[in-house]
């Protein structure tokens, strides 16, 4: 054979191997990943071939396909609409986007590796697969509630059941209706996706857990208030400074109380009394004795920083890693650079009202087959102690006098003791505050943990507009609502 045959037989040679190498690992290696692509029209057609599984609260399906009298086979539907928008996302025959239809997709479609038995089962006895259902720790009455006491206005809500981390409501607005999103028309799936994800009001966003995080205000005096007495320096009787502003180090600025006045006579109040009217001379004080190292460590007990999903994925909370003392001085009162989301601010209540421990919150309870048995059960995860059992009574104390006598009183119920703290955050100095409410109760034997903001609905400088007038109503009728279960 001359040369150049024999150089042309290798790479004929090699170019066959290397058809028969990429057809190995297209078929073997990388076949699951292709599969599981978002964007791989031939899964999506399969997977609509086969009953998704149902989205429960109770006995109601939030989420449900029903038979289609088209090439799809099932259409997905989501009876209660909008209301459930950001706990269910949404299915289309572009793949599962938000919620938990994207979170929990592999159950939902029956391709999780966590069915295969299952799966293994419906081969040999000729019954016809279809995905997991999944119900939900949500309670619809405590939904509904802060659905209606939000009435359409830009925010989030959150409910927690604080010795289980059961997420009870989840709730975000604006909303949409996610039906919109899963018809078999898709022109106007097009349509209704690219209005959506134009808004500029983002009803896409699930706020209780993602987007652009809020300024929590006095709400993180919770956080400021627990490194403070687990130091071993105060106690709720202690005697702190309360001018009507706290002249900061290093700067020409000062932090101000609402209405720019003293807290207390001769510039002096309690530390239950600070707590109570939402000092922020007093605990802008209590920044600078405690450090920020303190306030940080503290905040990362109470969860802050974590990696969290519920199985959607969570935003972590943020505190700055750098701080000067203006700096830590104005985060000691919520401000600044502190970040959260509404479900961590719900879990700042949940630890002190579960005697210091938070619970890693989450929203599916159980994993269910077609017939309705369970396949999985979700069990209560410690997440961390953020204080002790006596810290925790303090804390108690001093957030029901906060509901009692202080800014959180319109979060009152009628012959139930609530603990609460309210928050008015500060955005960009030009729009409203934010205006928040987070509390728990009953306040000696706790059921339910809450946390409000409404968007631009607070005003820092009136009492009248500030976290617990605005706040507070809401947060009182999802307590009212949770106590009923």
């Amino acid at each position: 054979m001359n040369s150049p045959i024999r150089r042309l037989s290798f790479v004929v040679a090699f170019l066959f191997a290397s058809l028969l190498v990429s057809t190995t690992m297209i078929q073997f290696v990388y076949a699951k990943d292709l599969n599981a692509r978002p964007d791989n029209r031939r899964t999506l057609l399969s997977s609509y071939a086969r009953e998704r599984g149902q989205i429960l609260v109770g006995d109601t399906a939030i989420a449900k396909s029903v038979p289609a009298d088209n090439d799809y086979k099932w259409l997905r539907t989501y009876p209660l609409g909008a209301g459930y928008a950001h706990v269910t996302g949404y299915y289309s025959f572009y793949g599962a986007g938000g919620g938990l239809e994207q979170a929990e997709n592999g159950l939902l479609s029956g391709s999780s590796d966590k069915l295969a038995f299952r799966r293994v089962s419906d081969f040999f006895t000729g019954r016809k697969t279809s995905g997991a259902s999944l119900e939900l720790t949500l309670d619809d009455r405590v939904q509904q509630a802060a659905i209606e006491a939000l009435d359409g206005r830009k925010g989030a809500a959150v409910a927690l059941n604080p010795s289980t981390g059961e997420i009870l409501a989840m709730v975000s607005n604006p909303s949409y209706n996610p039906a919109t999103l899963s018809g078999h028309d898709l022109g106007k799936v097009d349509a209704a996706y690219k209005a959506l994800n134009g808004d500029e009001d983002k009803p896409l966003v699930n706020r209780t857990i993602s987007g652009d995080l809020y300024p929590p205000g006095s709400t993180f005096k919770i956080v400021t208030a627990a490194a403070a007495l687990s130091s071993g320096r105060f106690a709720p009787d202690s005697v702190l400074p309360g001018p009507a502003a706290l002249d900061l180090p290093q700067t020409t600025t000062d932090l101000p109380n609402i209405g720019d006045r003293a807290c207390g006579d001769n510039d002096r109040v309690t530390f239950l009394r600070a707590m109570e009217i939402s000092c922020n001379s007093a605990f802008g004080f209590l920044g600078l004795e405690l450090g920020a190292d303190a306030l940080r460590d503290q905040a990362a007990k109470f969860g802050v920083g974590d990696q969290l999903s519920v199985p959607m994925r969570v935003t972590p909370s943020s505190v700055p890693a750098e701080l000067n003392e203006p700096q830590l001085a104005q985060s000691a009162v919520g401000q600044y650079d502190v970040r959260v989301t509404p479900l961590q601010v719900a879990m700042f209540s949940a630890g002190v009202a579960n005697r210091g421990t938070v619970m890693k919150p989450h929203l599916v309870r159980s994993v269910l087959s077609s017939d309705l048995s369970v396949i999985e059960r979700s069990e209560p995860e410690e997440l961390s102690e953020a204080v002790t059992p006596e810290v925790a009574a303090q804390l108690t104390e001093m957030m029901e006098a906060v509901v009692e006598n202080g800014s959180g009183e319109p979060a009152q119920v009628d012959g139930v003791r609530v603990a609460g703290k309210t928050g008015t955050a500060e955005t960009d100095g030009v729009s409203r505050a934010h205006a928040w409410f987070t509390g728990f109760a009953p306040a000696d034997d706790p059921q339910i943990a809450v946390a409000v903001v409404v968007e631009n609905g607070g005003d820092p400088d009136s009492e009248a507009r500030g976290g617990g007038a605005v706040g507070g109503p809401i947060a009182k009728a999802m307590i009212e609502a949770g106590l009923q279960r």
